[in-house]
């Protein structure tokens, strides 16, 4: 028998299937730090984040039966995820407590000697967006999904999902184009 951390993605969904605890154990351990990244983009606290983690894999193991053995087996946990935190934003009702720039502070942005910024420094002003704003962006830029399939996870219309998107983009736009100085200057002369 192989050692469980060289089994491919068919043997795992296999092992889920059939309920065996030490290979759901692993499927646990190797999805794990992805998916709590991603809950984490979505619910800013950890302690709550690590909820959302522990609910979705207890959705994955008990509807492993509905994934139907095609398309990438992390793709799917990845989309169980994404909805629970939806679901988890909705339950808080805070999804669109919009604030203006002047209620908010981004994490500063350290300059790269190329002048472009990094991805962590990105992930850090995606961060820093209101939770409305947050939530569309990454189901559009990060996510992937459409206009149409965000307005169906989240009960809102087409036309808001692009309005929350280009609000989103508006406001990264203007945290990116200040030095970290220049934007607190800016957000406490609001």
């Amino acid at each position: 028998m192989k050692a469980l951390n060289q089994l491919s993605e068919a043997e795992l969904f296999q092992g889920c299937l059939e309920r065996i605890p030490s290979i759901q154990k692993e499927v646990y351990e190797r999805f794990s730090k992805k998916m709590f990244s991603l809950c984490f983009r979505y619910v800013k606290e950890t302690a709550a984040a690590e909820d959302v983690l522990i609910i979705g894999f207890m959705k994955v193991f008990d509807r492993i039966h509905q994934y139907k053995g095609t398309g990438n087996f992390g793709g799917w946990i990845r989309r169980i995820m994404v909805n629970e935190c939806l679901m988890y934003l909705e339950k808080e009702k805070n999804l669109y407590n919009e604030i203006g720039l002047d209620g908010i502070l981004p994490a500063p942005v350290h300059s790269q000697p190329s002048d472009k910024l990094a991805v962590e420094d990105l992930m850090k002003l995606i961060d820093s967006l209101p939770s409305g704003y947050r939530t569309v962006f990454n189901l559009y830029a990060i996510e992937g999904f459409s206009h149409q399939e965000i307005a169906q996870k989240l009960d809102i219309s087409e036309n808001t999902s692009k309005s929350q998107l280009s609000r989103a983009r508006a406001h990264l736009q203007k945290m990116i184009k200040f030095s970290p100085e220049e934007r607190i200057e800016e957000l406490m002369s609001a």
